[in-house]
């Protein structure tokens, strides 16, 4: 999972920040260490659904709903219009869980001394060009909807939640899965990184 959000951000990441810091009003460098840590939450809301709701099957269809791969030819136009949108939903229709972006964006306001509505906002302005990126590698990088759910769990074990904590985290901590679950643990990864 790493590999993809590190292969996402050098292709995409100079122009995400960009974008989301005129149109959010945050400053450029706060935004490239907030990427990186709702990056891996999309992506475990998406493998949460792989594991829960249907395999690759699931991920295909959230794919094709979502992922629509042109949104990263204008970056622009889709972050200006999440930025504008009245109605926001940081937990993206239930992918993050009832709760999980909103927590997130709690956990990661007070660590970053950002408004947590703002960050409520940027979730649902990054999780597109997230979802595009996928779509595209699904469609162009030769092994489909297979290689996609087998980048979700860069380790191959079954386990996002070493994948997401090793990335969020990059220390020597232990990221334990408690009653909060897969969400809750990588929340708890974020407000524990020092």
């Amino acid at each position: 999972m790493a590999g993809f959000i590190d292969e996402f951000l050098e292709s995409y990441g100079p122009e995400v920040t960009k974008q989301m810091s005129s149109n959010f009003n945050v400053d450029q460098a706060t935004v490239q260490k907030l990427i990186p840590q709702l990056a891996p939450l999309i992506l475990a809301g998406l493998k949460k659904q792989k594991d829960t709701r249907g395999g690759d099957e699931r991920v295909d269809h959230i794919l094709n709903k979502y992922g629509d791969s042109s949104v990263l030819n204008n970056i622009k136009d889709l972050v200006s219009s999440k930025a504008r949108a009245k109605d926001v939903d940081p937990n993206l229709g239930g992918l993050l869980g009832d709760a999980g972006g909103v927590q997130a964006a709690q956990a990661l306001a007070k660590k970053m001394n950002i408004d947590p509505s703002t960050i409520m906002k940027m979730i649902p302005a990054l999780a597109p060009l997230l979802l595009g990126a996928l779509t595209k590698k699904r469609d162009t990088g030769g092994k489909g909807i297979s290689g996609v759910g087998a980048l979700l769990d860069a380790d191959g074990d079954g386990s996002i939640l070493d994948d997401v904590a090793g990335f969020l985290l990059k220390s020597g901590s232990s990221t334990r899965s408690g009653s909060g679950g897969l969400l809750g643990s990588i929340i708890g990864g974020i407000t524990r990184r020092k």
